[in-house]
């Protein structure tokens, strides 16, 4: 039943992304991943739609609005942060707990969210297809996963930054 209903939707669902990715600032197959997921989530949780096409719709529509209003929230550096010079050792000692700290949250994400936080924090710099290849998954794929692990990070490192 899940393979004829991911056929038969596919179609519809790689349109309905391309239509909205743009206006969303996003990725088609990001969105496509993102329903996909919500999809497959839901069939896991209860019976599939009545109304498949209706549903994949809402869904594309919901992730590209959920998209948007996470865009609006990210701003870029006003500058580039500095290199550390300068700074007094005070300073520095903090900085280098904070890295420890992010580190050690890192290697406690689940699944590989740690191999995929390591290769974005690569000091080489490595372009998403190169991480991708290193990880073994497909590219489209790297946005929402990179998107899950940074929750997850969030969600381990906000009890230890409110206890400082």
């Amino acid at each position: 039943m899940t393979h004829e209903l991911v056929t038969s939707l596919r179609p519809l669902l790689t349109a309905e992304a391309s239509a909205e990715a743009y206006a969303a600032g996003a990725e088609p197959g990001d969105l496509e991943q993102a329903v996909w997921l919500r999809l497959l989530e839901r069939l896991d949780a209860e019976d599939p739609p009545r109304d498949p096409r209706g549903w994949l719709r809402r869904a594309v529509r919901s992730e590209a609005r959920r998209t948007r209003r996470t865009s609006r929230l990210e701003r870029p550096y006003g500058v580039e942060p500095v290199d550390g010079v300068g700074r007094d050792p005070e300073q520095l000692a903090l900085d280098a707990a904070r890295g420890r700290a992010v580190r050690e949250a890192v290697r406690r994400l689940p699944g590989r969210c740690p191999r995929l936080m390591a290769a974005l924090l690569s000091p080489e710099d490595l372009t998403y297809r190169e991480i991708a290849g290193e990880l073994g998954i497909s590219q489209g794929s790297l946005g929402p996963e990179r998107s899950r692990c940074l929750g997850c990070l969030r969600r381990l490192l906000t009890p230890e930054v409110a206890a400082h």
